[in-house]
């Protein structure tokens, strides 16, 4: 049986159920990669889906009835950033967030649910994140599944020219067919819902803030925490997290 999930700063209607037990499998990453998109859906053959099990999953998923889905992918300093399936029968959507006990509130990341707001991480914080392992620590621990889980939220103009081949290398560590894997890669990063920003340091803090207007982070994550809090937020999602 899945685990509740109590993170009170988030509102909902529902229950949270910890999701990681649907994390894996074909089904499952073409729903969270490609079905918000209708240019990526055609490849659902190339995933090695079985569409049976697509629908099967997509009714799981967002039962409205059922406690919400949440991802966890825990990483430096006590951060957690969490992918929440809103299910509100007239309202369904998918939240990003980062959360951490001490704070009181969430840093949004951004939301995708036909009002979409992103993108929420750079290509070094998502990269930093997904390789940032705590020990002990509850919801995904597979460096490949964290990395694939936050990709949506990527925007960043200074993307690496090898992007493709490290999604693509995600993918086939997730169980993607390795022969469709590149193209699989290639498609989902020329077809992002964001415009590539830059990520800039700003005065008065630390945290990186995004050039896209529609992006949560134009301003610094986690407005109000304290002064310590947000150098510790940086140096996890800069990968830079002093021992």
């Amino acid at each position: 049986m899945s685990k509740r999930v109590h993170i009170p700063e988030y509102e909902q209607e529902s229950e949270l159920m910890a999701g990681e037990e649907l994390v894996g499998g074909p089904a499952f990453w073409f729903l969270h990669l490609c079905w918000w998109q209708e240019d990526l859906r055609a490849l659902v053959e190339r995933f090695g889906a079985d569409p049976a099990d697509v629908d099967a999953l997509s009714d799981r998923l967002t039962d409205d009835d059922a406690p919400w889905p949440v991802f966890r992918v825990p990483f430096g300093g006590g951060h957690t950033a969490v992918v929440a399936l809103r299910n509100f029968p007239d309202d369904s959507g998918i939240d990003y967030f980062v959360h951490h006990p001490e704070w009181g509130r969430l840093g949004h990341l951004g939301q995708m649910d036909g009002h979409d707001t992103g993108p929420g991480l750079s290509w070094k914080e998502l990269t930093a994140i997904a390789a940032d392992v705590p020990d002990g620590a509850e919801g995904l621990t597979d460096p490949a599944e964290r990395f694939l889980t936050l990709l949506p939220m990527l925007g960043d103009i200074d993307t690496p020219h090898d992007a493709a081949a490290v999604v693509a290398r995600a993918l086939t560590q997730c169980g993607i067919p390795p022969e469709h894997a590149p193209h699989i890669a290639g498609k989902i990063l020329d077809n992002s819902f964001w415009e590539l920003p830059s990520w800039v340091v700003r005065d008065g803090s630390p945290v990186p803030v995004c050039g896209a207007s529609a992006s949560p982070r134009a301003i610094p994550l986690a407005q109000g925490i304290t002064a310590g809090q947000a150098r510790d937020l940086a140096e996890a999602l800069s990968g830079e997290r002093k021992a």
